[in-house]
């Protein structure tokens, strides 16, 4: 028998599955003890801008209102979209090139007629690291909700790292996060082209800004 032949056909059928059972139990175990302490946190119903890599924060979101996110249609993120709604989030399924102008219309349905928070991560699912998309605001446009950025972090180190391209870090038990969330960013029924740009590059400097802040002044916040 080719063992590796039979390894390669065994991790071909079962690997995603067994990957997904793995993730999915991890983000149900992480659940039981997660923490995050939420600094100014929204009154009114908003569309979370965040960063890929901090998509763990979307816990610290679906603990206080009900929360839609976008994910992509690709297998990594099928593992990630019942991972999260094991969690208790909801998720709709779609990117700018797969599925992304009906999974947009039945976030904007959830926002407008069952009051969900909508959440988009920014930069995903595949980069550039950080560098906010324009899809964001046509959701809230058409939703009629402000944009609030957010970001989190810990300084401790109680964190799986991950190899990709948004340097994604998974917190494990124990670590202490602070979530910061920003002042909103409203958009006009019908922005212009210019109007359109300048509230992403508002976003992205919020974000980078807010980012700094709480990592001088974790310690401030944590105890509020």
């Amino acid at each position: 028998m080719d063992f590796k032949k039979e390894f390669k056909k065994f991790r071909k059928k079962y690997g995603f599955e067994l990957i997904s059972f793995f993730v999915t139990n991890l983000f149900r175990l992480e659940k039981l003890f997660y923490t995050c302490k939420c600094i100014n946190f929204p009154k009114e119903k908003s569309v979370f801008a965040i960063w890929h890599a901090h998509q763990c924060g979307a816990f610290a979101c679906c603990q206080k209102v009900k929360t839609c996110v976008m994910i992509s249609n690709s297998q990594d993120g099928e593992i990630i979209s019942r991972a999260s709604e094991a969690v208790g989030l909801t998720t709709v399924r779609g990117s700018k090139t797969r599925g992304g102008a009906k999974a947009s219309l039945e976030l904007i349905r959830k926002i407008k007629e069952e009051d969900f928070y909508g959440l988009i991560t920014i930069d995903g699912p595949k980069g550039p690291n950080r560098v906010v998309k324009k899809g964001i605001i046509d959701i809230a446009r058409m939703s009629g909700t402000p944009i609030i950025p957010a970001v989190y972090w810990s300084p401790q180190k109680r964190f799986l790292k991950f190899n990709s391209w948004d340097k994604f870090r998974f917190p494990l038990i124990g670590t202490k996060l602070v979530m910061l969330f920003g002042d909103p960013i409203p958009v006009g029924e019908n922005p212009s082209e210019e109007e359109v740009e300048n509230i992403r590059l508002k976003i992205e400097d919020d974000l980078n800004r807010m980012y700094k802040d709480l990592k001088e002044n974790y310690y401030n916040y944590l105890k509020q």
